[in-house]
């Protein structure tokens, strides 16, 4: 970014380089300069200061569903899909770009049975991180990445939904073809990959639902399906775009959270001193990476009536899209935004959202990463990086923050 001009919307996502290697450097340069400013190309709103993104997020009468922005707004409609004869808009886009009531109607009871398998499944997510470390035991250097964040959350979520065990592998296949919706710059391989995955993996949760309907198990299939016997109004359409939604949402942004935080907890030892000596002090870890170093870099609102923000007048239709890694770094709300303090006072970071559609996901989230981390540097006390020095490498998603590798030494 110069100081003639101000970035596209390409100049905010890892696929451009400045950005991807710092991104705080133009987020910065941005908040101070100009907070709030509209992308004419993306037809976009962005917003970087912390006070407009909570404001905008918390907003209930903000719309998220992008059939309801104006059609300059290019890049939220890039998001639409097309729907077939017959099928509403709940049964073609999930509780992620869904208003009310359609919205409360199925994230609300879809929450509920979510967080009372959360809820009970500690044990769960700490036999899977095990049996994670026992592969890597007598390994004197691996990639983290690979062996450990990665199998970990979609080992998890597979347990919750009830799905085969033994597919895991086409699962994370199918779950990295997916997020491609989520990427209105994608290539044509990665179409591709999305126009593979989506047919697959629709298919194979038609086949559970069927399967749990005749023979109930202890899993989040069965309580759906259970709920609907009892009248809950959700289609199995409905059910099996937002079960998706759990599996892709709960497998990509948990795994680059998991190598954030180990990554940063090896590169700050004074920071992983801390935790050595208070273990109890786990919970504030994994907020600081959060705020920090945030998997998700934006989420979008669109204007549904006439507003202004921070003396800027925003129409309705028109889009926002707010940074929840900018907001995160305002100074004017964390003292040093670019250090990294496991002890940190409190304030609430953005990096979940906020408001009705804050990640639904975020008490799972946060106990896998929580366990994931105590457990890898019980078992691995002396793990250091392979190479300190060694720039990392970035994953090129846009809007997601996660890395490609982290090789690390037993020590």
């Amino acid at each position: 970014m110069t100081a003639e001009r101000l970035p596209n919307i390409l100049e905010l996502t890892p696929l451009d380089a400045t950005f991807r290697e710092h991104p705080h450097q133009v987020l910065d340069k941005l908040r101070s300069r100009c907070p709030v400013y509209r992308e004419e190309a993306a037809g976009t709103y962005f917003l970087t200061r912390y006070a407009d993104v909570r404001a905008t997020v918390s907003d209930l009468e903000m719309w998220r569903d992008p059939l309801r922005a104006e059609e300059a707004a290019v890049f939220q409609r890039r998001m639409l899909e097309n729907s077939a004869p017959g099928e509403t808009r709940a049964e073609t886009t999930s509780i992620l770009s869904l208003d009310d009531p359609d919205h409360a109607r199925i994230r609300q009871p879809l929450a509920r049975a979510l967080y009372a398998r959360v809820a009970k499944g500690r044990k769960n997510v700490e036999r899977i991180v095990d049996v994670a470390l026992d592969h890597l035991v007598d390994e004197p250097a691996f990639d983290l990445m690979a062996r450990f964040c990665v199998p970990i959350p979609i080992d998890v979520i597979a347990v919750i939904l009830g799905v085969d065990h033994e597919r895991l592998s086409e699962f994370r296949d199918w779950s990295e073809g997916v997020i491609q919706g989520l990427n209105p710059f994608r290539t044509a391989a990665q179409t591709v990959h999305l126009e593979r995955a989506r047919p697959a993996l629709t298919d194979y949760f038609t086949e559970m639902l069927e399967r749990r309907r005749k023979q109930p198990q202890d899993d989040l299939f069965s309580d759906m399906t259970r709920l609907q016997a009892e009248g809950l109004p959700i289609s199995d359409a409905e059910l099996r775009i937002n079960l998706s939604a759990l599996l892709v949402g709960g497998n990509l942004t948990t795994t680059d959270l998991i190598g954030n935080a180990i990554r940063l907890l090896l590169k700050n030892p004074n920071e992983l001193a801390k935790l050595r000596a208070n273990p109890g002090i786990i919970n504030a870890v994994v907020e600081e990476v959060l705020r920090y170093e945030p998997p998700v870099d934006i989420t979008s609102r669109i204007a549904s009536r006439d507003i202004e923000v921070s003396g800027c007048p925003i129409k309705a239709g028109q889009s926002i899209l707010v940074s929840l890694r900018g907001a995160n770094r305002d100074p004017e709300i964390f003292s040093e935004p670019h250090r990294f303090d496991v002890t940190r006072k409190h304030r609430p970071h953005l990096a979940f959202g906020g408001g009705a559609h804050i990640c639904i996901g975020a008490p799972l989230a946060r106990m896998e990463a929580q366990i994931a981390i105590m457990r890898l540097f019980d078992r691995f006390p002396d793990l250091l990086l392979c190479d300190p020095d060694e720039a990392p490498e970035w994953r090129t998603l846009p809007f997601f923050r996660g890395l490609q590798h982290l090789k690390v030494r037993a020590g």
